[in-house]
């Protein structure tokens, strides 16, 4: 039985990965300067190479980003801050934190249903790699739901190994989304003003205290949800 399981899994896995890469063979022809141009500005580490390309789609740019957030969040392979860093270059912290928090989210629920029906082996095998926080079991707990928000807080945590713990969790589906939902707020916030700082050779203390008093504001509301849910 479990053999059949692990065929199917596989043959899931396969089919996902070829839709993947039909998905980006797509692009590709459409314009076959993106991947690489987008790849080497990720591998050399250099942001401002990434944030001129991404520029120069125009008007497309904020849809591209949008999708690369999404896509980035949802596969895990690449780093998001690269993405996040650009959203606040090309459109201001405002609207480059909204574009961040909202995609970063859809993409990593995306990866916890994924994770939950599809790759469960593979969240087992990522926490086998990170024991300390397997071990824990911290999802498990009637305070489950508010440690994802925290440990969501935290800017520049690896995501696929909050997405794989969440998945061997008995947090359901919509925990999940509201817990990621809050939590992204602040990392992507420290991540997009840091980056678009840094980038632009720009230093605000008001911006820290900005992302402190969103932190704040998050872990209160998931403090109200639990005691609301707990009344019920």
């Amino acid at each position: 039985m479990r053999k059949s399981y692990t065929f199917k899994e596989r043959c899931v896995k396969i089919a996902f990965f070829l839709l993947i890469l039909l998905v980006g063979g797509i692009i590709q022809l459409c314009n076959p300067e993106f991947w690489p141009k987008f790849f080497h500005g990720v591998a050399s580490g250099n942001v401002r190479e990434t944030i001129a390309y991404l520029k120069s789609f125009g008007g497309e740019t904020i849809v591209i980003s949008f999708l690369l957030g999404v896509l980035t969040n949802a596969i895990g392979l690449l780093p998001s801050i690269f993405v996040s860093t650009a959203n606040g270059v090309l459109f201001g912290l405002g609207p480059g934190i909204l574009l961040s928090w909202i995609s970063e989210t859809i993409g990593v629920i995306i990866s916890f249903i994924l994770m939950r029906t599809i790759f469960k082996e593979s969240a087992h095998t990522i926490l086998a790699k990170h024991e300390h926080l397997n071990k824990l079991n911290v999802f498990s707990g009637k305070h489950g739901f508010s440690v994802m928000v925290l440990l969501r807080s935290i800017p520049y945590f690896p995501s696929i190994v909050l997405t794989a713990l969440g998945a061997v969790s008995s947090l359901t589906l919509a925990k999940y989304a509201i817990a990621n939902f809050l939590g992204k707020l602040p990392s992507t916030s420290v991540e997009v003003i840091v980056g678009h700082d840094l980038v632009l050779g720009e230093y605000n203390s008001s911006h820290i205290i900005i992302v402190i008093l969103l932190l704040l504001i998050m872990l209160y509301i998931s403090y109200k949800i639990q005691i609301y849910k707990k009344r019920r």
